[in-house]
């Protein structure tokens, strides 16, 4: 009989040996499944994937596969699948503009995430707002997104630097409040004979260079007296995207060009991080990661002296309505939530709904958010209150880094004027047009009236195509506007 125990005994160590823990180590238990997650090419936002499914994987048993694309290629890759009704992915990562598309095909996220310490630690701007469609939680925040400035504070510190741009410009030398100064600043740096150039902004097709360009839209069209009134006439759904604001945005996007390193119109976003660590320019706008890779030893130059600020505002304002611009004593701030975070979604054709929820929960709780934040290369920025606790920060970067960055995070989150991205049907194709006339501005083949004149007539088609009053409600209840009434 003890022979007998012993073999049964030897069978289940070899059985525990070749098949991993036992199945009370799982918690809960995915023996056997394995999650498909979609992301764009990595390092951002796949690297915090790749991250959470390792501990996840532990906890749980289960595998997580994660597949990058191409941003440009994840839409259609997503929708294509979804609408079929295939099971190609277990979990989409996706921007929140392209929720109305993707609504009809999601699954709507238990009720048990949705409560307790973790749930309200969660930014309200993300949780009752980004995260909800048509009166439904669809998708989790995994990443908060916002402009931010960053500039060099070993060069707007210095003594010889800042005497001599007073003398130039007849003002003190601090992160620009408007786009003036930000314009003068990055004249002064600009200086190719030392490899140094004033910005760096996004300027390619495909390359995110859309948000950057709104960004700037967002000083001169978010009118605080007029709310939802920056992309569309949130009464009749009219492009306002070629009106004077917009046309002065443009304007300035191209002037950026200039100010930056050569070969920019090739710069995506990830480009501007490299120019900006690698010590190549004095400042550029970014999310957040230009920050965190930054004032990080192993991937920067310029690490430790990484300042942050809200991006410029305006002291003028054009007012749809009276076709004037409305002037202000002190520029108005507007801070851009380009994109609006990362999100998380489970497709209601996929085969383990409830472990892709359960892995989207775990990649956003507090912890593994909270580590991803810090960690140079996953593309994730602060979205959660926690993530604005100063201790963890302080592993990565200076105090004063830190204290700056922070403030900038949540000053230009919790601002006055915040200015929302919009959330439509169809919002691929509009941005489509968008980045074929913005090409052409930038390339100098159209003047920046004559492309926001074609994109606005384009948008006009677009918006009777999809239906002009469905597109109106959507866009309203995106800016936070209630319905119009009949």
């Amino acid at each position: 009989m003890k022979s007998m125990l012993l073999t049964a005994a030897g069978a289940l160590a070899l059985t525990a040996a070749l098949h991993g823990p036992a199945a009370a180590a799982c918690d809960p238990d995915y023996s056997g499944v394995t999650l498909t997650a979609g992301s764009q090419t990595g390092p951002f936002i796949a690297l915090a994937l790749q991250m959470a499914a390792k501990t996840w994987e532990q906890k749980t048993c289960g595998k997580v596969n994660v597949v990058e694309f191409p941003f440009g290629e994840l839409y259609p890759k997503y929708l294509t699948a979804m609408t079929a009704g295939e099971s190609t992915f277990d979990v989409i990562t996706f921007a929140p503009a392209w929720m109305p598309d993707f609504s009809p095909y999601l699954s709507e996220m238990p009720d048990s995430v949705r409560q307790g310490k973790d749930w309200e630690d969660i930014a309200p701007v993300y949780r009752d707002r980004l995260m909800v469609w048509d009166g439904k939680h669809l998708s989790q925040t995994i990443d908060g997104d916002l402009h931010t400035l960053s500039y060099r504070r070993d060069l707007f510190d210095d003594p010889k630097e800042k005497e001599a741009f007073k003398a130039k410009y007849g003002y003190d030398l601090a992160p620009p409040k408007t786009w003036k100064e930000y314009y003068d600043i990055a004249e002064f740096f600009t200086r190719p004979d030392q490899k140094l150039w004033g910005t760096a902004e996004a300027f390619r097709r495909g390359g995110q260079q859309f948000w950057f360009f709104f960004t700037h839209a967002a000083s001169y069209t978010n009118d605080p007296q007029n709310p939802g009134s920056m992309f569309f006439d949130p009464e009749t759904m009219d492009a306002a995207v070629n009106n004077p604001g917009w046309v002065k945005a443009l304007d300035d996007y191209i002037r950026s060009v200039k100010f930056s390193p050569p070969g920019a119109l090739n710069f995506s976003s990830g480009d501007i991080r490299t120019a900006f660590s690698g010590g190549q320019v004095a400042m550029n706008f970014d999310w957040g990661d230009t920050g965190v890779i930054a004032a990080d030893k192993t991937q920067s130059k310029v690490a430790g002296h990484v300042g942050s600020a809200l991006t410029p505002g305006s002291t003028e304002i054009w007012n749809h309505k009276t076709k004037s611009w409305d002037k202000f004593d002190q520029p108005v701030f507007s801070p851009f939530m380009a994109f609006g975070g990362w999100q998380a979604a489970v497709p209601s054709s996929g085969k383990n709904v409830e472990a892709a929820w359960n892995y989207v929960e775990w990649v956003s709780n507090p912890e593994n958010s909270g580590t991803a934040t810090v960690t140079g290369g996953s593309g994730v920025n602060p979205y959660r209150l926690s993530h604005f606790a100063p201790d963890r920060w302080l592993a990565k970067m200076t105090k004063e880094e830190a204290d700056e960055y922070l403030a900038a995070q949540r000053g230009s989150l919790e601002a006055k004027n915040v200015a929302l991205d919009m959330r439509i049907p169809g919002y691929f194709s509009y941005t489509e047009v968008l980045e074929i006339e913005l090409s052409k501005a930038l390339a100098g083949e159209e003047t920046a009236q004559q492309a926001l004149d074609s994109i606005a007539e384009q948008w006009n088609k677009l918006t009777d195509e999809f239906g002009r009053d469905t597109q109106l409600a959507a866009y309203r209840a995106s800016m936070g506007l209630p319905p119009l009434k009949k």
